[in-house]
């Protein structure tokens, strides 16, 4: 996965699927690879989403209860990829795509033009079959890693890992928060003594400020809950889309760094 060098460190938006409905979801992507997205991730709503917050629970119901599934998603990322370049990175807990299959979702994804999948349940001691048949298939297998994650596994996740690396911010679930931890920074730096892949650090990132601070020592900003909390806000208005792209727009206007973004 090649990452831009626009004079400002990436830009990782998060939505979820069928949040507020598909055909929304196509647009919303088409518009987040507008407002400056380098790469957008897009959650399968899961029943059961224990790593997230409140916000992005509630976007998995809403689009549960629209019966919402993996495969919806993978059609949506088809459809608007027909009008956008930007990659595009699955987000998914492991159920739904155990009960798909392995190659069948390598060979869906591949087919619909996804750029990488993020599994945030399936640890590195036991992903390798899968990393190796999404890298089989040119799809880049992103690893979450954490503060408390041990040196060891940190070194196990970098082997494995492609595209990019994706740090948490802090231990915990993703959600809005008023200050950056440093303990972000610490695990970017640790990060980067075992790998040389760019590395994106994500979980509670909502504000512009916050988008700063996240350039000054990593590669790219994800915004997830932020995002999401906008969607759910807006509802079903008949601007939702120029409202989510002028949000998107604000976290990252007229903020520079003096590096470009690592590719």
């Amino acid at each position: 996965m090649k990452l831009k060098r626009t004079g400002r460190g990436g830009f990782i938006p998060f939505i979820t699927a069928g949040d507020p409905d598909l055909p929304t979801t196509e647009r919303l992507l088409i518009e987040l690879a507008a407002a400056g997205a380098d790469i957008i991730e897009l959650g399968v709503p899961f029943s059961d989403p224990v790593a997230d917050g409140e916000v992005i629970q509630r976007a998995s119901e809403r689009a549960l209860r629209k019966g919402v599934t993996l495969r919806d998603a993978l059609t949506c990322v088809s459809r608007a990829k027909q009008h956008l370049d930007v990659p595009v990175v699955l987000f998914s807990y492991f159920n739904p795509l155990l009960k798909f299959g392995r190659d069948r979702l390598a060979d869906e994804a591949k087919e619909a033009r996804v750029d990488a999948v993020l599994v945030t349940d399936l640890i590195a001691e036991e992903a390798l079959a899968w990393s190796e048949t999404f890298r089989k298939r040119g799809l880049d297998p992103i690893f979450l890693v954490a503060p408390t994650t041990s040196d060891e596994r940190l070194s196990r996740i970098a082997q494995q890992a492609s595209g990019f690396i994706y740090a948490v911010s802090r231990a915990g679930v993703t959600g809005a928060q008023n200050e950056m931890s440093s303990d972000a920074e610490r695990l970017v730096k640790r990060v980067r003594g075992v790998s040389a892949l760019p590395v994106a650090v994500g979980f509670g990132i909502s504000t512009p400020e916050q988008v700063r601070q996240v350039w000054r020592f990593a590669d790219a900003a994800v915004i997830g809950s932020a995002i999401v909390s906008e969607i759910e806000r807006i509802g079903n208005s008949p601007d939702l889309l120029k409202r989510v792209g002028e949000f998107a727009r604000s976290l990252v206007a007229s903020m520079h760094i003096d590096r470009p973004f690592v590719s």
